[in-house]
């Protein structure tokens, strides 16, 4: 089952799907997910929080990288266990290990550096993600388990759809963002004023259809189109 948004027209727009997505598949612009199994239910009342990616790809990547790296130290420690001489790589950074201090700048330089990377990588990881998905108030009757989402990409569609019903615009830009919305229309005759006017009352309400679990406020410019 789907949820739709009528506009004044009559046209009927797809705004999110109410189904849980299949399972090891990563939801849709505008999917509504379960949440997993031993997860805590929410109040009914409470505000839904973001979407968290579950971030397979780069967890599988960096245990990867993790793997060979150990792998590598242990076939050189089991080297030279065996009496054999180390790999040429390892005596070279012992070389130069030995050779520099922490007070030189080189090594300052490359520790900023790492330390900079590792405070990316820890920020990246925290983040919820999914920077794409809106959160959606759960649909009526829906148990406490399931959360609708809507793709700003949809979100806004269906606003730039509302947008061209109003008299005078005669294109529309809209760009939704997860804190507002912004529309650019241009006009080819009415008044500037009365035109920002109606577009800003279409807007409002077209946001408001949407469902969200935090409305977005809307930014609205208009100008005179070229003949």
């Amino acid at each position: 089952m789907r949820g739709h948004v009528r506009t004044r027209g009559g046209h009927r727009h797809r705004a999110a799907a109410l189904q849980a997505h299949p399972a090891g598949r990563r939801p849709g612009p505008g999917a509504a997910v379960t949440a997993p199994a031993g997860s805590p239910a929410r109040h009914p009342h409470s505000t839904p929080h973001r979407f968290w990616s579950v971030r397979r790809v780069p967890a599988a990547l960096t245990a990867l990288v993790i793997l060979a790296v150990a792998c590598l130290f242990l076939y050189d420690l089991a080297a030279v266990r065996a009496h054999r001489p180390g790999m040429r790589w390892r005596r070279e950074l012992a070389r130069q290990l030995d050779r520099h201090t922490p007070a030189d700048t080189t090594v300052l330089i490359a520790g900023g550096v790492l330390a900079l990377a590792g405070v990316v990588l820890l920020v990246l990881a925290i983040a919820p993600g999914l920077r794409g998905i809106l959160v959606m108030r759960a649909p009526e009757g829906a148990g406490p388990g399931v959360r609708a989402g809507l793709g700003r990409k949809a979100a806004a569609l269906v606003l730039r759809d509302r947008a061209m019903e109003v008299s005078g615009v005669r294109s529309a830009r809209v760009k939704a963002g997860r804190r507002r919305v912004r529309v650019r229309a241009t006009s080819h005759f009415r008044e500037l004023d009365d035109v920002r006017t109606d577009l800003d009352g279409v807007v409002a309400v077209a946001v408001e259809e949407l469902g969200l679990a935090r409305p977005l406020p809307a930014r609205v410019r208009v100008r005179r189109g070229k003949e």
